[in-house]
């Protein structure tokens, strides 16, 4: 098994992807490709068919984009989703609003693991949408905090979808309260979370684009 990822410290597709692999137990390949700079389209293109990241082969098997990729590894690993059909479903619904949705925290508030951009990105629209990421947090927990300390108990690819966010409230100082403060402390404590952390403050290629603030 392969995953292709991009720069740790920007890519928040591919943390998604990543996470997964690692809290599901995956033996795999990482195959890193710095992101806009000369050729290195051309190198995701010999992996990815799309052209983006992240992409995995699994064995000759090509899955990109990281939702399908979370959901690809769930049926391998069942416990990646939560085994109550109704909490499989709302975690299924909450991975793809996360997916699909927050445009406006996606632009003004990339993810950029090394930076302190305390007290910048913020906007009426960008305050909309971090009240709702802590709304979903708050119902998640309130309803399954009773069987761990994830957003439905156990790890899962609704915390993967989470994940890059729980980055952005820490380069940006978004501090919840409650149990949505609680699940951040959780998420950023995660030992793998701490690794791609490490790994992202190593990098030295920068991207201007993203480093929206100096």
């Amino acid at each position: 098994m392969k995953l292709i990822i991009g720069n740790k410290n920007y890519s928040s597709w591919s943390l998604r992807a990543w996470l997964a692999a690692r809290e599901g137990g995956f033996t795999f390949e990482e195959i890193h490709i710095s992101l806009f700079i000369p050729g290195s389209r051309e190198r995701i293109l010999s992996h990815s068919p799309s052209g983006k990241v992240p992409c995995l082969n699994d064995h000759g098997v090509v899955v990109w984009d990281s939702l399908a990729i979370g959901e690809y590894l769930a049926e391998k690993r069942p416990g990646l989703l939560p085994a109550d059909p109704v909490a499989r479903a709302l975690a299924r619904s909450v991975t793809a609003e996360m997916h699909s949705g927050f445009q406006n925290l996606r632009s003004r508030m990339p993810m950029n693991v090394r930076k302190d951009y305390t007290g910048f990105g913020h906007s009426p629209e960008v305050d909309a949408d971090i009240a709702r990421i802590v709304a979903i947090w708050n119902d998640c927990r309130a309803r399954f905090g009773a069987v761990g300390p994830y957003l439905f108990g156990r790890f899962s690819l609704a915390d993967a979808a989470f994940a890059p966010v729980a980055f952005r409230f820490q380069t940006y100082a978004v501090k919840p309260a409650g149990a949505a403060g609680e699940y951040l402390a959780t998420l950023l404590a995660n030992p793998h979370m701490q690794e791609w952390a490490t790994a992202a403050r190593a990098e030295t290629e920068s991207i201007p684009e993203e480093d929206l603030y100096g």
